[in-house]
């Protein structure tokens, strides 16, 4: 389940009876009572914590139960509507007023609130009025959760009441002008305020529709995975829905407008200017004109008939079969393979599609029945052998539900075999169906044939999943694709300008496909980026400019940062899997883990509060221990671990990855899904780390670009070093001298001081100690 989270801020004020109306967020006016933000309520399921402190049961409450955002984007202004309903779950009635933090001073130019259809007036704070607002909200209520928005303008409504059990819906319009990083427009919106509410967001539904007068490029958020859909050259809409979610983080969207065939843009961060730096680079080809030819392709397609197959599983399979060949278009060559324990070729060579041959097909496809073993070393060498064309985009499509039974069974040779078949460098997409697959070999043949390995739960719908590979390979615009930087400065001693970049190797861009490639730099400066490949029979090149930065200002781009984490995590996972233990990598790992909070099978004992982070050699040797569980290669045990190492690889934001934010946890989740994207009941040898996913939102939150460790009843920031956590300068929670370090250093220190319990952490190398 993706994390799509939306929200508008609903902060409430309170008046009781008889009390003067005071400014703030959910504040009941009775110096005899304080109200804090609802929090979600937290059930685990496995060896619950004590929490550190019990925060104060609030006499009113409210949920947020739905939340619509409809935006438009026309160059650099954005229209957006927000609809959200929220229900009263007091015992008394509400009389509260819609606070909305700006995105950042300036952004907003108009804005009109309804509630339940009628108009109240907002007024415009600016950044210095709202942080005195915030400051007299936190302190009244103790409750940090304000802190985050400080140093920003707000919209704050008149009073209007909110009976007990009723619900509002309240509906926001504005016109906002979005700001520009390094040619892209960025559009922000303060949607992680819905963590603040009693219950998990029934349904959140959000719509960003983009038009311009030139042609769109790349359209990419670091937050959130979203779907992406091009009309057309000038329009894209991108779309994402959740249900029952507790949102974590704020909106963010970028895009640009260009010529040329591939457009690209690049994104660095640095936040040590004596390490290296890291950059992201979005790359996009054109969309094809409707009456514009489309490279032409060669397919083939390789279906398991074994007996294991039989039923829902082999009419789904030819449900597939049949998507792909109603797809291909003129010009495109392909075949079918189906086996068991012997190999059978719709026709003996490739063939050209037209309609005649498509009607041949389809009547092989219908009369494919399952039984017999299962030959994945000849169906392969069979396929593979039929490619002798290197100038044509050749794709290989390989389904199987089983272990290899009939011809040759041993892993290394199959893997062998096919390498050595593989003359015209074809793509080969692996769907390991069920859990009765060898996970290893699929993930060896993907990464050997340059392609990649999907796996199919028993529970999915094979034709869905194949389905929608196809989709996104079915129009090649450029093949062999590489990327290179140079700097203007370089010199040949210094080596390579760019390092650890992922995806690795070459690789093939799609129409309507958002490339999204990470890497680390060792020297800032202006630099050059060539974008190379082949375009139909003739090579191509595009240049880029791109400006790798010294030193960061401040966190805005740390997403960049934290993608290649995630997929650095699954790199060393597939090293680890397929060439064998490195002490070095498991070090890297646990390393990245702990720096990121990016919580995988193998290094969820970081979430027991006992242990201690800056142990190396023990974390290493704990680790080292539990990624012997790749040695299963078959059954559901494998068939997790390898899922979700390729989730890793090929994460476009990093959220999903990480542990649950301070607010992002609930009680919906299922065991294993916490921080895990989903993942989880990896069973066998790794049921402990089973147990330590599922609670490991007490003691492990991501928050920012930081991970933060509950540790001796107090949060640890991760970026710390053992010396700097021994001698911390101490500020008391919601002292003067705590809002006057909040003011100084502003939304880079703030954001982290949203926890209610004690926090350690580092500001410029110095850690702080925020304690009651």
């Amino acid at each position: 389940m993706s994390r799509c989270t939306a929200f508008l801020t609903f902060l409430a004020i309170l008046l009781a009876p008889r009390a003067a109306l005071a400014q703030g967020v959910l504040v009941v006016v009775d110096p005899h009572q304080q109200v804090r933000l609802p929090r979600p309520i937290v059930i685990h399921h496995y060896h619950p914590h004590p929490p550190i402190s019990t925060p104060p049961t609030p006499v009113a409450t409210y949920k947020i139960k739905e939340l619509e955002l409809s935006a438009r984007l026309t160059d650099q202004i954005a229209r957006v509507q927000v609809s959200q309903t929220f229900v009263n779950t007091g015992s008394r009635q509400m009389e509260v007023s819609f606070v909305f933090p700006l995105p950042y001073d300036g952004a907003v130019e108009q804005m009109t609130l309804l509630v339940d259809g009628k108009e109240y007036p907002a007024r415009l704070l600016d950044a210095k009025e709202a942080r005195k607002l915030y400051e007299d909200i936190v302190r009244k209520n103790q409750d940090p959760a304000l802190l985050e928005w400080m140093g920003t303008g707000l919209f704050k409504t008149s009073v209007f009441p909110v009976p007990a059990g009723a619900s509002r819906t309240v509906s926001l319009r504005y016109s906002q002008i979005c700001r520009m990083q390094d040619g892209l427009t960025d559009f922000l919106f303060p949607l992680g305020t819905a963590k603040y509410t009693s219950h998990p967001i029934e349904k959140v539904s959000l719509r960003v529709s983009i038009e311009s007068g030139q042609k769109i490029k790349n359209v990419y958020s670091p937050t959130h995975e979203v779907k992406i859909k091009r009309p057309d050259d000038d329009r894209a809409v991108v779309t994402c829905t959740m249900k029952d979610d507790i949102p974590s983080s704020d909106f963010r969207l970028f895009y640009d407008v260009g010529k040329g065939r591939v457009g690209t843009r690049v994104l660095s961060y640095r936040p040590d200017k004596d390490h290296d730096g890291y950059f992201l680079l979005l790359a996009s080809p054109d969309i094809k004109a409707p009456d514009e030819k489309p490279v032409a392709k060669t397919v083939v397609f390789v279906a398991d008939r074994s007996g294991s197959m039989s039923g829902k599983k082999i009419e789904q399979a030819r449900g597939a079969l049949k998507f792909v060949l109603e797809n291909l278009r003129e010009g495109d060559l392909f075949n079918i393979i189906a086996y068991d324990s012997e190999v059978e070729a719709f026709r003996p060579e490739l063939q050209r599609f037209d309609d005649e041959n498509r009607k041949a097909a389809l009547g092989f496809v219908e009369d494919l029945t399952a039984g017999g073993s299962t030959n994945i070393d000849a169906a392969l060498r069979t396929a593979l052998a039929q490619l002798d064309d290197n100038d044509r985009p050749s794709y290989v499509v390989f389904l199987t539900d089983g272990l290899p039974t009939a011809g040759v069974t041993n892993e290394m040779k199959i893997v062998e075999a096919a390498q050595k078949a593989n003359d015209v460098r074809a793509r080969l997409f692996v769907f390991g169906v069920g859990y009765d697959v060898n996970s290893r070999l699929l993930d060896r043949l993907a990464r050997t044939c340059f392609g990649q390995s999907e796996y199919v739960r028993p529970d999915e719908d094979i034709e869905d999943r194949v389905s929608s590979l196809y989709r996104r390979i079915q129009s090649p615009v450029m093949t062999g694709v590489k990327i290179e930087f140079t700097l203007d400065e370089s010199r040949a001693e210094e080596g390579k300008p760019v390092n650890r970049v992922y995806p690795r190797g070459d690789f093939d861009l799609f129409a309507g496909q958002q490339l999204v490639v990470v890497g680390r730099y060792r020297r800032p400066g202006a630099a050059k980026v060539v974008v190379s490949g082949k375009v139909g029979d003739e090579t191509q090149r595009f240049d880029f400019t791109a400006k790798l930065v010294a030193k960061s200002p401040d966190e805005s781009q740390a997403f960049i940062e934290k993608l290649w984490a995630v997929r650095r995590v699954g790199e060393i996972l597939d090293e680890l899997d397929l060439a064998g233990r490195n002490p070095e990598l498991v070090e890297e790992l646990v390393r990245l883990a702990t720096r990121h909070g990016i919580l995988t099978p193998y290094t969820s004992f970081l979430a027991d509060d006992g242990v201690n982070l800056h142990d190396v050699a023990t974390n290493r040797r704990v680790a080292a221990d539990r990624l012997s569980a790749l040695e299963s290669a078959e059954g559901r045990y494998g068939f997790a671990q390898r899922s979700y190492k390729g989730q890793l690889q090929n994460a476009l934001a990093a959220p999903a990855m990480m542990a649950p934010s301070v607010a992002g946890r609930s009680d919906t989740a299922a065991p294993g899904q916490a921080g895990m994207g989903g993942m989880g009941g990896f069973g066998g040898g790794l049921e402990k780390a089973d147990r330590e996913l599922q609670s490991a939102g007490e003691t492990i939150r991501n928050v920012s670009n930081r991970a933060f460790y509950r540790r001796d009843n107090r949060w640890i920031d991760a970026t710390l070093t053992a010396e700097q956590e021994k001698n911390p300068t101490r500020v008391k929670q919601f002292s003067r001298d705590y809002f006057d370090l909040a003011q100084r250093y502003g939304r880079e220190l703030s954001q982290y001081l949203t926890f209610d319990e004690p926090v350690v952490v580092n500001l410029d190398g110095q850690a702080y100690l925020i304690e009651r």
